[in-house]
């Protein structure tokens, strides 16, 4: 098996692993921190909330591994758009790290808000620690529709994998990406538009997995 048959296949596991890692860090290891009362939540789960900032950033260099993967199959047909996924891979990073930050200021906060006795401080603190992380979070996800539609739109232009799938991770990546920026703005639409984005990170890689790309 020559090393164009293998780059698709390890790319379609990389990208299963980010795809297992989102649901585990966002549905499982960080709800904690969506609680109703999460400074005694945050506190109670401080090593998984660590545990989920660990697995963010092992999930960010699976995405710039993928990048460098695909870099020199990319630039077989446009080196602008190998590029600019790579440069949107490290941009996303980036934001992860920051939005790591965040968690642990909200794990740090939380540790010492049972020194505060003066109620009104307490929940002004809590809310700015709390607006702090929504923020991060979503600017986080908003900026990760960025290196996916590149992905799938070079895959569209490349004819890598069958255009309906490529045309199914375009269009998840802008609903996010509306969802996203509409929620920021304080006129979220619906979660729901998140979905599309669920199949077709999931579908890609299996078809990876496969088939392989198609001028295989």
């Amino acid at each position: 098996m020559n090393s164009n048959f293998k780059i698709p296949r390890i790319v379609g596991v990389l990208f299963l692993l980010i795809f297992v890692s989102g649901v585990t860090v966002y549905q499982i290891l960080q709800a904690p921190l969506f609680s109703d009362d999460f400074l005694k939540e945050t506190v109670t789960h401080q090593n998984q909330l660590i545990a989920s900032t660990l697995l963010n950033m092992f999930s960010g260099i699976l995405s710039i591994s993928i990048a460098v993967l695909l870099f020199p199959v990319f630039t077989k047909y446009n080196t602008s758009l190998a590029r600019l996924y790579f440069a949107f891979t490290l941009l996303n990073f980036i934001a992860i790290v920051i939005d790591n930050g965040s968690v642990f200021s909200l794990l740090e906060f939380s540790k010492v808000s049972s020194e505060i006795k003066n109620i009104d401080t307490l929940e002004a603190l809590q809310k700015v620690f709390s607006e702090k992380h929504w923020w991060t979070h979503y600017m986080s996800l908003l900026t990760s529709c960025f290196p996916v539609f590149v992905l799938y739109y070079t895959l569209f232009a490349t004819k890598l994998v069958p255009r309906l799938i490529s045309v199914v991770g375009i269009t998840a990546s802008v609903l996010m990406f509306t969802e996203m920026l509409s929620s920021i703005f304080g006129y979220g639409i619906s979660m729901n538009l998140m979905l599309p984005m669920a199949f077709v990170q999931l579908l890609m890689p299996i078809w990876l997995i496969v088939k392989g790309f198609s001028s295989d």
